[in-house]
């Protein structure tokens, strides 16, 4: 267990963060936040890239690996304030726990590590081999691993970490995730006479019933199946009052597994559409994978096809050796995998770059009212990061 110092050292730094409402696109203040503790506690290297993440670095005296660490600083909004028992943006603590946008996904990680690193530093000085980097990425909740190309560019990592919440395990694998875009085009008509249209709602509901009876891919490496699930449903004209529609669009989210590619996991859907336009040969339909844009806080923009990579990483003699010094601590990791998606999307499963998540808190309180994280859980991941700092870097 670290001080009582150091924990009140990470609880008054997640406090701040959290106080500090930080929506994708809009990261610039806990980024000068963290860059402000960060430069007080060590780090010589502290820069903005282009789409306003902070990344921060120190190199040690001897030659050694780059390690960097990946915390994302956006989070999803609380609009729903009215359902919170707190303000999301006021911390409070409250029965062991620290309440706020952001506890768990994930500005405890972001405080636990800052804070681990700044104690490494005071420990080691620069007496260490490679260097140590620190990244507060922008616009993960909506684009994962997009921003973190730029990042990989600046610092050229050998190693990352994936702050993400893992209940303070070792997560060495992660779905990937995929937004499928299906649309259907009709001929509009007076609903009265319906044949003399084609209605293009009826057709994608015969193309849905088709593709939710594809069975979900598996891989026993990955926590949980390659799924698709539908999550709307949209036609035009809306409402529709004595019109057969002309148009009707439908999204599926799609988690993906270790192997799939952009082609593979269409590939299905696409038989289905030809195999029903055999059947019905006014059917007029395409699936495809939407681009996204956001403007980032520095008026960059950011743009990307939704589909973003799974990765696996085998457990090597360097996650072993981490396993080992946690457990020196008393701490208990076990080896599993995400069943979300993260930045490990670009680093790993893109750039093949050595990844493994470690992170405090559970993935089942990101997003949710009443976000939280337990103060047990947050002082035990300065902890297993410090022990991370040091099987790695000495």
């Amino acid at each position: 267990m670290i001080s009582e110092a150091l924990q009140q050292e990470t609880l008054e730094l997640l406090q701040r963060l959290i106080a500090c409402p930080s929506l994708s696109g809009q990261e610039q203040g806990v980024a000068r936040i963290l860059k402000g503790y960060l430069g007080e506690n060590g780090f010589s290297t502290l820069e903005t890239d282009r789409f306003g993440s902070l990344v921060a670095g120190v190199k040690g005296d001897r030659p050694g690996m780059r390690l960097l660490f990946d915390g994302h600083i956006d989070t999803v909004p609380a609009d729903n304030t009215q359902d919170w028992a707190t303000s999301p943006f006021e911390p409070v603590l409250k029965d062991g726990k620290l309440y706020g946008r952001g506890a768990s996904d994930m500005k405890g990680a972001d405080a636990a590590f800052a804070v681990a690193a700044a104690e490494y530093l005071r420990e080691r000085g620069t007496d260490f081999a490679g260097e140590l980097w620190f990244a507060g990425v922008v616009q993960e909740e909506c684009f994962e691993g997009v921003c973190a190309r730029e990042v990989a560019k600046r610092v050229r990592p050998d190693l990352v970490i994936i702050g993400e919440a893992s209940e303070g395990n070792l997560k060495l694998s992660q779905r990937g995730r995929a937004e499928i875009v299906l649309e259907t085009f009709g001929v509009p008509c007076h609903s009265a006479n319906p044949e003399k249209g084609v209605n293009a709602a009826a057709a994608m509901c015969s193309l849905i019933n088709e593709i939710l009876k594809l069975p979900p891919t598996k891989d026993e490496r990955m926590v949980g199946d390659g799924i698709l699930v539908l999550t709307d449903i949209k036609s035009e004209p809306y409402p529709g009052a004595s019109v057969v529609p002309h148009y009707c669009r439908a999204t599926f989210d799609r988690r993906l597994l270790v192997g799939e590619t952009r082609e593979s996991v269409l590939s299905p859907i696409q038989a289905i559409i030809d195999q029903q336009k055999k059947l019905d040969p006014t059917l007029n339909a395409r699936v495809f994978y939407p681009m996204g844009s956001a403007v980032c806080s520095t008026g960059e923009k950011v743009e990307a096809e939704r589909f973003f990579a799974p990765w696996w990483y085998a457990a090597d003699e360097r996650v072993l050796g981490v396993k080992a010094a946690m457990e020196t601590r008393g701490l208990k990791p076990e080896i599993t995998g995400y069943s979300f998606c993260t930045n490990g999307s670009y680093y790993a499963g893109e750039a093949g770059i050595p990844t493994f998540g470690y992170g405090p808190s559970r993935e089942n309180l990101a997003h949710t009212v009443d976000e939280h994280i337990a103060l047990k859980d947050l002082f035990d991941a300065v902890d297993g990061y410090l022990a991370a700092l040091h099987a790695l870097l000495d």
